[in-house]
């Protein structure tokens, strides 16, 4: 059975495109550069674009899309650090019934559980803080930290019902309705604690969300 909050935001939804088509507006999305020019050189990260499958093209839908791998030097000898991943989902327009996936929706169908979920507050190298949902996730004895937000004009936002309620709201003040969801995943090495995978992924994650402006419009 539905939530109530699904029927709120569903005929939220419905009131604001039955709106949107009655005006007949076309979405006003700012220019920006392709995900690709995404710096390949973050702090001491290095990363490498892993290609996306036509498939997962095909279910993602029309959007601009960086998948990435981002890696660490060794230093003093010691073992390098687990990678961290690096997804980018921007879609200029949600207009036409397009809307970004959730990673509640993603990650059961690859196989992965959720252990555990929260969320949490980051405050980026240049002092700008931002609402991320944490969860730990697991499949056959491996675990991972996964970090996500959607981003939207400026604004960070951890909650599905939430990211919709405010596009709806940017889509009649300012006819936008683009947005992005951000994941940032790095696998528990079996070495370490989840504490320290969780300090790397927020660690990277720190430094990265300062670019993001340039590829995805305030």
């Amino acid at each position: 059975m539905r939530s109530g909050k699904f029927w709120v935001v569903f005929l939220l939804l419905a009131g604001c495109f039955a709106t949107l088509h009655l005006r007949g507006d076309v979405d006003r999305v700012p220019p920006t550069p392709p995900l690709t020019f995404m710096p390949e050189t973050i702090g001491s990260w290095t990363g490498q674009d892993i290609p996306i499958d036509q498939e997962t093209l095909d279910v993602l839908g029309e959007g601009r899309f960086l998948n990435r791998v981002y890696t660490q030097a060794a230093a003093n000898g010691q073992a390098p650090a687990a990678p961290v991943s690096l997804f980018i989902g921007y879609f200029p327009t949600q207009r036409t019934g397009q809307s970004i996936h959730s990673p509640q929706n993603c990650l059961p169908g690859a196989g992965w559980a959720f252990l555990s979920s929260s969320v949490i507050e980051l405050k980026d190298i240049d002092g700008k803080k931002y609402q991320v949902g944490e969860y730990l996730i697991g499949n056959a004895g491996t675990k991972q930290v996964v970090l996500y937000w959607y981003l939207a004009h400026g604004r960070s936002v951890a909650n599905d019902y939430l990211a919709k309620a405010y596009m709806m709201v940017d889509a009649i003040r300012w006819n936008r309705t683009d947005g992005a969801l951000v994941r940032v995943v790095t696998p528990v090495s079996p070495t370490e604690t989840i504490a320290t995978a969780q300090q790397r992924a927020i660690g990277f994650t720190e430094r990265m969300t300062p670019l993001l402006p340039r590829f995805i419009p305030n």
